[in-house]
């Protein structure tokens, strides 16, 4: 976890000017993600569509399915860019990311068991919510695996998460093979995609997000004790399993809601803290809200990015970051390795 190197904005007025450069970012994106795409809008139309709206079919692409997307998109990014950076300080590893709780695999075993119960009746409102009850029923399970006495350890939870995300995804597997007119509506969401979600699938979930965001900017200071280590943080007066506990609920909160909302895209969770670790450096105060506009950022560049891959056809955004994260995580596990 730590970092040998300086900080690229290593003064407040400069982590300002970040932050406020990543808002203007995303502010941009945002813009060029509802005009641009098959179909290429003004800037005047997407006014208009709310202002004037006359039920056209380009009003309706813009209000119904171009806003809500990339709101989507951002809160996705936002919210698994925070639960990476403090599931990193949670497991002491670098090489963390929300997966580790099992919330992808929880997520996708409860979809895929409400498809097989319900078939084509499963609405995409029913499956946000049974992937959140998946994610949480697995990340619960990860966690009381990982308890010893009143505490858990991060090894023990690490393996944990992979025990159950394994177990998981096997149960999943087989029940595709066993129900395969379930597979491609399964394989569908598996993939993670922002495409298709209305603003309804947005606000059924966002409590939770806002309410995991604030939980985890409420304990930056803490994490930065956090990060010394155990022993240290205890002799500093940390209560440690406090923050642990607190720390893992608004993990599951983030990713949970994530995933429910976009399927589990990977990634995410890994590429954005180290990058912002290396542009603000490792004071949660100013990492955790560098790592929400930078997940924001990145999961709506490449959503917008993917729409031309196979024009018309468009590549799903769990794709577009498996392409990128796939790299990143050999490139850092070598730098690791060798560090």
């Amino acid at each position: 976890m730590s970092n040998n190197n300086a900080a690229l904005l290593d003064t407040r007025k400069r982590k300002l000017t970040g932050l406020t450069a990543g808002a203007v970012l995303l502010l941009v994106l945002a813009v060029a993600s509802v005009l641009l795409g098959e179909h290429i809008f003004r800037l005047g139309d997407l006014w208009t569509s709310y202002k004037h709206f006359d039920g056209s079919n380009e009003h309706l692409i813009l209000r119904t399915t171009r806003v809500p997307r990339v709101l989507v998109a951002a809160a996705v990014g936002a919210s698994l860019a925070v639960a990476g950076a403090v599931m990193q300080v949670l497991t002491r590893n670098p090489l963390a990311s929300p997966s580790i709780f099992g919330i992808n695999a929880g997520a996708s075993l409860f979809i895929v068991i409400g498809l097989v119960l319900y078939g084509s009746a499963l609405t995409m409102n029913m499956m946000i919510w049974i992937a959140f009850a998946g994610a949480i029923f697995v990340s619960v399970c990860v966690y009381a695996m990982a308890m010893r006495d009143s505490w858990f350890e991060p090894v023990k939870l690490t393996l944990a998460g992979a025990a159950m995300g394994a177990f998981a995804t096997s149960i999943t597997s087989g029940l595709i093979l066993i129900n395969k007119q379930s597979l491609d509506a399964a394989l569908f969401w598996m993939i993670g995609s922002v495409s298709g979600r209305k603003l309804d699938h947005l606000l059924s979930v966002a409590p939770y997000m806002a309410i995991g965001l604030g939980l985890a900017f409420l304990l930056a200071g803490s994490l930065n004790i956090m990060v010394l280590g155990e022993e240290s943080a205890r002799g500093l007066g940390q209560r440690v399993t406090l923050v642990r506990v607190l720390s893992s609920l608004a993990v599951v909160l983030l990713a949970g809601s994530a995933v429910s909302a976009a399927g589990p895209i990977a990634f995410v969770g890994l590429i954005v803290p180290h990058l912002c670790r290396t542009l603000i450096g490792q004071d949660h105060r100013w990492l955790l809200p560098c790592c929400a506009l930078s997940g924001a950022d990145l999961l709506v560049a490449a959503d917008l990015a993917a729409r031309f891959v196979l024009m018309p056809k468009e590549v799903p955004v769990g794709i577009a970051m498996a392409m990128l994260g796939v790299p990143f995580l050999i490139h850092t596990a070598r730098r690791k390795a060798n560090d």
